[in-house]
């Protein structure tokens, strides 16, 4: 079949074939599918006329009726060889690439495309060029072979004894896995030098993929023949080890495991969760990394206690004993504890477990408080201290996905309890921090609330897990710091600080036998006297427990210990005079506050998280300009309530007899002793007002009182907060005269029945009635301040 005749300027006409999904270029034979009922009228008119088409290619394959516009521009004059029917009206054909024509024009007739067309000559340039190209793309395409399998070694055989560089660019490109837009650039180029550089480029980005598979392909060849030969060996080991009569270490292990999970009680949750993970580690290689991982898994699953629980003692006449031999005091508590046997006695299945939070200053006694629960319910104790955790995953533990996973605190201290009902304490939870890595607290709240631990959900477990039965019990010295919604999980209840005569109790009662015992000076014979112990309490410590005076008696007895066993005298009635030579010097005044009446000076009382304390305040009267100074760190609260005190006498001056000129021509400076601690709060309010008009009036102030209590603008004096914590402090500092806000008289509920006997409480509505208690008469002659002012005139 002959080649179109081209006319004068180069121009063919011929019909045109639509092909799809492929390009043809010159000098290559193709198959093609042919299924457009007029692209099939066109190659069976060539085949008759015994002449050629011209082959375009479709923009869209999947376009079923192509007209022009969907053809690219550029084709090729193919001649068609035989032609095969096939099913569904299609039919198959091997076409002969001839030339590259650009198609200039089209026209149809009886339904046949018909195009005009040009030839495209090929534009060489050097020789010497073109055959360095040549030899670049036929160095890519053997090394492609080589990595290609579905290339065989006769397509290179083939590829050299091709020495034209545009039949090589053309036949290469017709064995790439390459788009058809770029098998069509490569149609277009004229220019046989960028072609060969694009074939080279497609050639290079296709041996690029071939080598990263073959990569890929050999990393997975490897490891699948590491795996048959370890399964091999393995094979081979349980068969000798049959015949030696030994047994399956691996599976024995396994065996085991399973065992231990149909025994251990689980949820039906849990137990499905554990039997599909033991399925996969059965179908695991004993060596596989993952398999250390499941197993540590399933061994935290079966050490859980998932349904064994010690069995309550409801004896409530043991249970007051133990609590009364183990702590002396807190009624309260133990009222609370007692009811909750009770109610386990009448209705063990009704109530649910409560949530107890222990709030009190360092040392009364919340942890051993709660192991004397523990062993009066016959419980197990386990504590778990929270005091600087910052990371959620502490409580929640961390998913498995993580190298090194456990579950959080929580469930570890079940697993070590070993029951599903221990007296489980949260020791410090006002210690908790909050960081990027969450909020511990929240973590908490599911823990923490009876309706929601039934489910407790933690990470690494990944199934709930139910803590309802445990008697959850928490300590804080400090409620500010807790979460709204954590506080109201909890059931508050306050420990109050020890006065001196609970202190001496608690001594004679616990500190002093154990520590004789601790030392093994229980037979010496010695003895602390009631005189000793005072002096210790007051010289010694400054605190609302006992935990400093314990550590007093401790080095008491660690100094007597060595004069016994070096057989050397020792005191065997410890007086106040050994005290010094035991402990050196006081540690402590023995009074703090001032002891004798003065001008602008007055006592206060301040709460802290350690308990109360009291709070002395001085004012000085400066010539000057009037200005108000605060000095001893005072927060923003207390500044203001030492400006409210200010306005109050300036505005109280005439009935006071203070000279308006005083407050313009006198400084006011505003002191509170030991500056390095900060100090904040409204209950100083009645205080500073009592000493600033002290200093103005030149009145003494009765050293033998203190007070706490909010003042107004208008003298009105308001409720605070601390007040337990605050009477033991005036308590402690043997000020027994004490003035309170007559809306706090409720509080005294709490303060211990024998402080209260000894203490003479006034409650106050009015800054007037303040000054009528603790104010003395004004100096006979009058205020220095007018006398020198007199003597000036």
């Amino acid at each position: 079949m002959a080649n179109a005749e081209a006319d004068d300027t180069g121009i063919i006409e011929r019909p045109v074939l639509p092909i799809r999904s492929t390009v043809i270029y010159p000098k290559l034979v193709t198959p093609i599918s042919i299924s457009d009922p007029h692209a099939l009228a066109a190659a069976r008119v060539a085949m008759d006329t015994q002449r050629t088409v011209i082959a375009a290619t479709l923009r869209d394959s999947s376009i079923q009726h192509p007209t022009a516009d969907d053809l690219y521009l550029t084709g090729t004059e193919v001649a068609i060889g035989r032609m095969i029917p096939l099913p569904d009206n299609h039919h198959s054909a091997l076409v002969e690439g001839r030339r590259r024509v650009e198609i200039l024009a089209f026209k149809e007739h009886d339904g046949i495309l018909i195009a005009k067309a040009r030839l495209v000559q090929e534009r060489g340039g050097d020789l010497e060029e073109l055959l360095t190209l040549e030899q670049t793309l036929m160095n890519l395409f053997e090394q492609t072979i080589e990595l290609n399998d579905s290339l065989p070694q006769e397509v290179l055989d083939y590829t050299f004894n091709m020495h034209d560089p545009s039949w090589l660019a053309d036949f290469i490109t017709t064995t790439l896995t390459i788009p058809i837009e770029d098998r069509q650039r490569v149609l277009e180029m004229a220019d046989l030098r960028e072609r060969l550089r694009f074939v080279a480029k497609l050639l290079g980005r296709e041996l690029n993929m071939l080598e990263i598979r073959d990569e890929i392909n050999g990393q997975i060849q490897q490891e699948m023949a590491r795996n048959q030969r370890e399964i091999y060996l393995r094979e081979q080991m349980r068969i000798i080890q049959g015949e030696l009569g030994e047994a399956d270490l691996f599976g024995q292990e396994l065996d085991d495991l399973r065992q231990q999970i149909d025994k251990a009680g689980m949820t039906a949750e849990a137990y499905d969760k554990a039997i599909k993970e033991l399925n996969r580690l059965q179908m695991m290689p004993p060596m596989s990394p993952e398999v250390g991982i499941i197993r540590t898994y399933l061994d935290w699953l079966v050490a859980l206690p998932w349904e064994h629980a010690s069995e309550d003692n409801l004896d409530l006449a043991r249970a007051q004993k133990i609590l009364d031999e183990e702590h002396h005091g807190l009624q309260k508590v133990k009222d609370r504890i007692l009811e909750h046997i009770a109610v386990r006695k009448l209705a063990p299945d009704k109530m649910k477990t409560p949530i107890l939070c222990f709030v009190g200053p360092p040392g009364v006694g919340k942890t051993s408080m709660g192991k004397s629960i523990a062993k009066a319910l016959g419980r197990e104790f386990v504590r778990v201290s929270l005091g600087g955790v910052r990371d959620e995953a502490e409580i929640r533990g961390h998913r498995r996905t993580y190298i090194g996973a456990l579950p959080g605190r929580i469930i570890q201290t079940m697993r070590r309890a070993g029951t599903v009902n221990p007296v489980f304490m949260l020791d410090e939870i006002d210690k908790l921090g909050v960081d990027f890595r969450g909020d511990p607290s929240a973590a908490l709240l599911e823990a923490l609330d009876p309706e929601q631990n039934t489910a407790f959900s933690d990470h690494y477990l990944d199934v709930s897990y139910d803590l309802s039965q445990v008697f959850f019990i928490t300590t804080a010295n400090d409620l500010y710091p807790l979460e709204a919604a954590l506080l109201d999980r909890l059931e508050i209840i306050e420990f109050p600080g020890y006065t001196e005569e609970d202190k001496l109790q608690i001594a004679r009662k616990f500190l002093i036998p154990q520590q004789l015992e601790a030392h093994g000076i229980e037979q010496s014979g010695i003895r602390l006297e009631t005189p000793a112990l005072q002096t210790i309490i007051r010289e010694y410590t400054y605190e609302a427990g006992v935990r400093n005076l314990n550590r007093e008696i401790g080095s008491i007895c660690r100094k007597v210990a060595r004069l016994y066993a070096e057989n050397k005298p020792y005191p065997k009635r410890i007086q106040p005079k050994h005290i010094n030579t035991f402990l050196g010097p006081p540690q402590f005044l023995e009074m703090r506050v001032n002891d004798q009446d003065a001008v602008g000076l007055a006592t206060g009382l301040a709460w802290t998280p350690n308990g109360g304390d009291i709070l002395t305040i001085e004012i000085s009267i400066l010539p000057g300009k009037g200005t108000l100074t605060l000095t001893g760190q005072l927060g923003d609260v207390m500044q203001e309530s030492a400006q409210t005190a200010l306005s109050y006498m300036r505005s109280r001056a005439i009935d006071l007899d203070v000279p308006s000129d005083d407050f313009e021509n006198y400084d006011v400076h505003i002191h509170m002793p030991e500056g390095a601690i900060p100090k904040d709060g409204p209950s100083a309010g009645i205080t500073l007002a009592t000493a600033i008009i002290s200093a103005f009036t030149e009145r003494k102030v009765r050293a033998d009182w203190a007070m706490t209590g909010e003042i107004t603008l208008r003298g009105r004096v308001l409720p605070v907060g601390g007040i337990k914590e605050k009477l033991l402090a005036a308590h402690r500092n043997r000020i027994m005269n004490v003035i309170l806000p007559e809306h706090n008289r409720k509080d005294l509920i709490d303060i211990p029945a024998k402080a209260l006997k000894q203490m003479n409480l006034v409650f106050v509505e009015d800054m007037q009635q303040v000054m009528d208690i603790v104010l003395l008469d004004p100096p006979p002659g009058g205020r220095q301040r007018d006398q020198y002012r007199s003597e000036e005139d």
